[in-house]
């Protein structure tokens, strides 16, 4: 609840991940949000930074196995059982504590384009389009009274709608802008992708001149980080 928000959208062809990304101070970078994991898999974070590198780290080792032994790309429902059972042995043992990361898992494979959650407690779920993070429930709102269409959007209209919910979970005073949004991309005939900077400009342009003011409702303004998450 505490990491910027991210939000994954779905349609028959592809999935779009959208993050917020920030910088703990003027003088810093801003922080990484999407991390590929193979050609048809990748996540967005909401948490701890280095807690999602263990998980990644996990997850390229377990998508690389299948491909050496079994020579064939991992399912993506598969891969997110597989840490969510590393992640309930933290529940389990004295002395262990759950990964402070949540992670939105866009993936392509034999059944199709899958958008699945996965939360700290080991849980997981597959979803039309999902939002994770602080004031993600803006975001929330806004998918589920869009989800019946995301369906038959094409790929560029997919990511606009993935950035309108993502700018409906920014605080009052924040903009989206091509330094603190990252994008990426997954489809049936297309490689997972991260675009970021005037990569994204075009995208960013769009949103802008589509909408005249916020969109309003929903924020959680009582989600105040007190500690560096991302």
């Amino acid at each position: 609840k505490q990491g910027s928000a991210v939000v994954g959208v779905t349609s028959r062809t592809h999935v779009v991940l959208a993050a917020l990304k920030r910088s703990a101070s003027a003088l810093s970078a801003y922080q990484k949000k999407i991390i590929g994991i193979d050609k048809h898999i990748g996540i967005a974070i909401a948490g701890l930074t280095s807690d999602a590198r263990v998980l990644s780290k996990y997850m390229r080792a377990q998508s690389l196995s299948m491909r050496i032994n079994m020579d064939r790309e991992m399912p993506v429902e598969r891969l997110v059982s597989k840490i969510s059972n590393k992640a309930q042995k933290s529940t389990q043992f004295y002395g262990g504590r759950p990964f402070g990361v949540g992670l939105l898992v866009a993936g392509v494979d034999a059944t199709g384009p899958h958008l699945l959650e996965f939360s700290p407690s080991g849980a997981h779920y597959e979803y039309v389009a999902m939002a994770i993070g602080a004031r993600s429930q803006a975001a929330k709102t806004y998918l589920e009274s869009h989800c019946e269409s995301f369906a038959s959007l094409s790929l560029d209209d997919l990511v606009h709608q993935a950035l309108t919910a993502l700018r409906d979970s920014l605080p009052l005073d924040s903009t989206l802008s091509i330094d603190n949004t990252s994008i990426g991309i997954v489809g049936l005939n297309q490689e997972f992708q991260i675009l970021e900077g005037q990569e994204i400009s075009e995208y960013i342009t769009r949103l802008g001149q589509t909408t005249t003011e916020r969109r309003g409702g929903g924020s959680e303004v009582g989600n105040n980080a007190s500690m560096q998450v991302d």
